[in-house]
């Protein structure tokens, strides 16, 4: 790759490995919906315009059915249910978590058609990946009575990480990426508005909030998307889905040093049976979730 390429995959690196610390700052006076639906609505805003300017937006409107399905698997529960989980989640552990998407789409992908075939290695894989959820969730000190209820959250949003890149292999492949993804930003903006109403607060957010919503709508999605499908274009996706594997240490570095998150041994040792477990269970490369 060259110069400029690594310096875009460094970035991406970084942007997509910050949305949980800004998240859990946000939910400091904002409900999980509100944050979800800022997040969403404002890169809306940014990349709906490109999409028509450059012609892909018409083309993913004739395929609207799904597009809305794509926009609930990949925006709605996964954006909605890690802002509810960061209630009880630290916001390094949130981003450890969700790197267990390769693991998920092995089990999930023969129910959507794709099938391949499941080798030692892959099954070593999967076995060494949940091991590292349970060393991870079993020994981290801290847990109370909802760190399950943050655990479930985030199951859901992992299946919905899983299911989203799914549905656009089986069924939006021919659909320009760009376009597929403004219009679902749009859908998805339309479902959360009813729940963002409902949960708004009373008062305008101070300074601090207001400034995490607009790195995560503009800078951790609009932006890294952008830069995302420049990535694609210029590395390919395998080098660019490696920033699957990288994102999570900067979420969890984060977390330790500004949020003084706790960090230990079971973090350690499950972080890393989550990364080597995802990476020999993913067939040719991770499946990327936008975070």
């Amino acid at each position: 790759m060259s110069a400029r390429t690594w310096i875009v995959f460094a970035v991406l690196c970084v942007i997509w490995g910050v949305p949980y610390f800004f998240i859990k700052l946000a939910l400091l006076e904002l409900s999980p919906a509100c944050v979800a639906w800022l997040r969403i609505t404002l890169a809306a805003v940014v990349l709906v315009p490109i999409a028509w300017k450059r012609g892909v937006l018409r083309p993913a409107v004739g395929r609207i059915r799904m597009v809305a399905a794509f926009a609930v698997a990949e925006l709605v529960v996964p954006f909605f249910m890690i802002a509810f989980g960061e209630q009880w989640l630290s916001s390094s552990l949130t981003g450890i978590l969700i790197a267990t998407v390769p693991l998920t789409v092995v089990v999930i992908a023969p129910f959507f058609g794709v099938h391949e075939k499941l080798s030692g290695r892959r099954l070593a894989g999967l076995a060494i990946g949940f091991s590292g959820v349970v060393t991870l969730l079993g020994l981290d000190p801290g847990h109370g009575p909802m760190l399950w209820v943050g655990v479930a959250s985030m199951l859901l949003a992992i299946i919905g990480y899983t299911i989203g890149p799914l549905i656009v292999q089986r069924h939006l492949a021919d659909v320009d990426e760009l376009g597929a993804l403004a219009l679902s930003l749009v859908i998805a903006s339309v479902i959360l508005l009813p729940f963002a109403l409902a949960s708004a607060p009373a008062q305008m957010p101070s300074t601090l909030t207001i400034a995490s919503v607009a790195v995560l709508g503009l800078v951790c999605t609009a932006l890294a998307l952008l830069l995302f499908f420049h990535l694609i274009g210029t590395a390919g996706a395998a080098r660019a889905a490696l920033i699957a594997y990288v994102n999570p240490a900067v979420a969890t570095l984060l977390g330790v040093l500004v949020l003084n998150e706790p960090f230990g041994v079971s973090t350690v040792v499950g972080f890393a049976m989550i990364l080597g477990g995802s990476w020999l269970a993913s067939s040719r490369t991770p499946e990327l979730a936008p975070a």
